[in-house]
């Protein structure tokens, strides 16, 4: 059997991978990003990191969807939300915020039944 700590992380970055979507929205929301960015973005703030072919594979999908999209900077292209993704930020806030109650109850869970 693997040592809880491990399974715990093992069960975060399979959260934050996905999420991810979600996270890289609320980000854009400061500005636009390109797939480097967001690679960098996930290692500062999750600790994770995450390969080009994920981030920009999700990129792809999310430009796909109509919530982002992408314009050509030089050689880089950069990446920022859509008015459709801009008129769903309060249902992706909210989305967000489940998620995070539906995790801050998983941990109270599993704190009491390690008791």
């Amino acid at each position: 059997m693997e040592p809880p700590s491990n399974l715990v992380n093992k069960l975060e970055k399979r959260v934050i991978q996905d999420f991810m979507d979600i996270y890289i929205l609320e980000e854009m929301k400061k500005g636009s990003l390109s797939g480097y960015d967001i690679i960098v973005f996930m290692q500062k703030r999750f600790g994770l990191l995450v390969s080009s072919g994920t981030v920009y594979s999700l990129l792809y999908t999310m430009e796909r969807n109509g919530w982002i999209k992408g314009i050509w900077e030089d050689r880089k292209r950069i990446y920022e939300l859509t008015e459709k993704a801009q008129k769903e930020a309060e249902v992706i806030a909210k989305a967000n915020k489940g998620v995070r109650n539906f995790l801050t109850k998983i941990s109270v869970l599993k704190a009491t039944s390690s008791r």
